[in-house]
């Protein structure tokens, strides 16, 4: 069974108002992301993971280029469903409430994910976890949660490419227009639940 590219949850200008332009979206999700798609199926073909979910490649994958590719496919997707033409500010509900009860106030997660997604060295990401109560997590590369038992809630993409087009190299102005302007609430609240 290929691994397929998932359609965005999104149109590709939906966001361009919101920080993330088309053009943008055209070179993450329609080179970068698709690439990873095309480059696993290619490895996985004719091999005992050619039948494999995404999840049970990246699990059995050591690290290299089936993981890499494994992991970014899956990142990439969680990533875009944390995208919203109608997302950001602070979350309500028992989200809201999680988030106050693990971190002290919606200000205070919002720091500490900034902070983490700010000081990632090099290419990675940011995540807001369960682990057994809400946490902050980075991972470098293409590494994620799910190799370590861990459940994503919410992550952003601190690789160059998710954000030099429309940012240059202000890699905090990136972080502070995802909190303020693009998180899927909805999406988190749904990981948070299941």
């Amino acid at each position: 069974m290929a691994i397929e590219l998932p359609p965005l949850p999104f149109a590709e200008d939906a966001l361009a108002d919101k920080g993330l332009s088309a053009e943008t979206i055209q070179y993450h999700y329609g080179k970068h992301h698709a690439t990873y798609v095309n480059v696993l199926n290619g490895l996985v073909e004719g091999t005992d993971h050619a039948d494999s979910s995404l999840e049970e490649i990246i699990l059995a994958a050591d690290a290299g280029p089936l993981f890499n590719n494994a992991a970014q496919v899956w990142n990439h997707t969680f990533y875009w469903n944390c995208l919203s033409p109608n997302g950001g500010g602070a979350p309500t509900g028992e989200l809201g409430d999680a988030i106050n009860s693990a971190f002290g106030s919606y200000e205070a997660f919002s720091t500490e994910f900034a902070e983490a997604a700010k000081t990632t060295f090099g290419s990675g990401w940011a995540w807001l976890v369960d682990d057994g109560g809400l946490k902050i997590q980075k991972t470098f590369n293409a590494d994620l949660p799910l190799k370590h038992g861990v459940k994503a809630l919410l992550t952003i993409d601190v690789w160059e490419h998710a954000y030099y087009i429309d940012w240059r190299n202000a890699r905090p102005d990136y972080i502070t227009n995802f909190l303020t302007n693009l998180v899927n609430w909805d999406f988190v609240s749904q990981n948070l639940a299941s």
